[in-house]
């Protein structure tokens, strides 16, 4: 994978209000080569804003927004991008090799469309006029659409939305490729899997700002809570009381604990079950740790 210290997108103390709403709060940002960064956060944390100022469809009410140097709205900025987004109103009579010379002709070095059919998995649908297709089909198509321009910028807006299994790894894999060419990506999804599996970045903003910033294992490493599994007859209502227990399960012979002072909480485990077995402690994964990143109790902390 081809990472570098390259910029090629930022935003500088960037403010956004739309009456009242303050939908970006002083936000800083940068997008590097070589590197995916997924941005996260709960609706209405400023994400979408936030992309649209780095598109060009938004003016900054303060601050500095620059797409490989320049202003996002000029031509040439806007000429190193690709764009999938979740709604895509394309037309529905052009089959889709059209789809992809029309919007290739639009980028001065474009791919191949044998090259853009094969990253995308398209080969079998390029005679097919796009209205005829499936929805999984049409959002492989609006992956095609996006990387035709051989951009050095992508942003991916739930891309695997209506995906079955194997089109979605295949997807994974083909934004590795770019990747490791050069290309800078910008995923937002709901799927935390795929932010685990794709993300060398992981940034988190809530309420128009920006709260955690840096790779998977330093989000997990800001949470306390990890998860605890053992083999126990012990009561769960009695072990979820403990101290240091947020949640306690039992699903047959095993107790599963969600815990915030895991070494006192295991400790009183082996006092309390002699025969306790099979005990395993794991930090938190991903979700658990965007789950408590989120958490309006832990912010009002």
């Amino acid at each position: 994978m081809v990472q570098g210290n390259e910029v090629l997108a930022s935003l500088r103390g960037v403010y956004k209000r739309y009456g009242t709403l303050t939908a970006l709060d002083g936000v800083d940002m940068d997008l590097h080569a070589g590197q995916v960064l997924a941005l996260l956060g709960p609706n209405g944390a400023g994400k979408t804003t936030a992309i649209g100022l780095l598109l060009g469809l938004l003016r900054a009410d303060a601050g500095q927004v620059r797409l490989f140097g320049n202003d996002p709205q000029q031509l040439p900025a806007r000429r190193g991008i690709g764009v999938m987004l979740q709604d895509a109103q394309l037309p529905e009579t052009l089959t889709v090799q059209e789809l992809l010379r029309l919007i290739a002709s639009y980028y001065p070095t474009p791919r191949a469309l044998a090259e853009t059919a094969a990253l995308a998995g398209v080969e079998d649908l390029l005679r097919r006029p796009y209205g005829k297709l499936s929805g999984g089909q049409q959002r492989r198509v609006q992956f095609a659409i996006a990387i035709c321009g051989r951009p050095r910028l992508l942003f991916l807006d739930e891309p695997t939305v209506g995906l079955d299994l194997a089109a979605r790894r295949r997807l994974w894999t083909s934004v590795r490729t770019l990747v490791g060419e050069g290309c800078a990506v910008v995923l937002t999804t709901h799927y935390l899997e795929e932010a685990e599996q794709l993300a060398d970045r992981i940034c988190v903003m809530l309420r128009g700002r920006i709260v955690s910033d840096g790779s998977v294992d330093a989000l997990r490493a800001r949470v306390l809570v990890r998860a605890v599994r053992c083999q126990s007859q012990l009561d769960v209502m009695q072990v979820e009381r403990w101290p240091g227990v947020r949640q306690a399960l039992r699903e047959g012979a095993h107790l599963h604990l969600a815990c915030d002072q895991v070494e006192a909480v295991v400790r009183r485990l082996l006092e309390a079950d002699p025969a306790l077995s099979a005990l395993e402690v794991k930090p938190a994964g991903l979700e658990e740790a965007f789950c408590d990143l989120t958490n309006p109790q832990q912010q009002a902390a």
